[in-house]
């Protein structure tokens, strides 16, 4: 065999390790949590276990976020209707259950501050966007170019006005973002006057 032969060979068996060793962390960080496994009881003369120290970043497992039937135009006009009476924007959150960013944004949605700063200032519309092939008209509506990436979002103001849409891809990668980013952006886009 060539010394060019031996080289190619050499970085095509990394490549391959590597890749595969991609996967393998990838499937383990979005795998199920295994069952929680009953806890016997501890001898009187030993003190209870110390709780485990709660992790920098959450863990989350895959939910269905986004109503995969739902009719995106209608939902968004009841929540117009609804932002209207109680003087809050509608945030559009363009995903898919699918989509490990889009399921670690929904987490941050959930935890506080950003839960309460949520739900006293913005109407959540989640708009599914399947396999990038759904409601793309929807996210054109709201100048979202998807192609850029999900989760995107839009902020909406109680007359339909787009106050922000999301353009760049910002939070495409939310997996490597802390939640302060997603608390930044809610404060940002509140009403006036909240």
């Amino acid at each position: 065999m060539h010394r060019t032969q031996r080289i190619l060979l050499l970085i095509f068996v990394i490549v391959v390790v590597v890749l595969f060793a991609i996967r393998r962390t990838r499937m383990q960080m979005f795998a199920p949590a295994p069952p929680a496994q009953p806890q016997s009881a501890a001898p009187i003369s030993q003190p209870p276990a110390a709780p485990a120290p709660e992790a920098a970043t959450p863990q989350f497992h895959a939910a269905h976020i986004y109503n995969e039937t739902a009719d995106a135009k209608e939902d968004i006009q009841g929540a117009l209707a609804l932002a209207q009476s109680t003087n809050r924007n509608v945030l559009l959150d363009f995903g898919a259950n699918w989509c490990p960013d889009c399921q670690m944004l929904d987490v941050y949605f959930h935890q506080p501050p950003n839960s309460d700063l949520l739900e006293k200032n913005y109407i959540l519309v989640h708009v599914d966007m399947g396999r990038l092939d759904k409601n793309l008209d929807v996210a054109y509506t709201f100048n979202v170019p998807i192609k850029k990436g999900i989760p995107a979002l839009a902020v909406v103001s109680p007359t339909g006005r787009v106050i922000f849409s999301q353009t760049a891809g910002e939070f495409e990668n939310m997996r490597n973002m802390p939640a302060s980013s997603v608390t930044e952006f809610l404060k940002m886009w509140r009403p006036k006057g909240h």
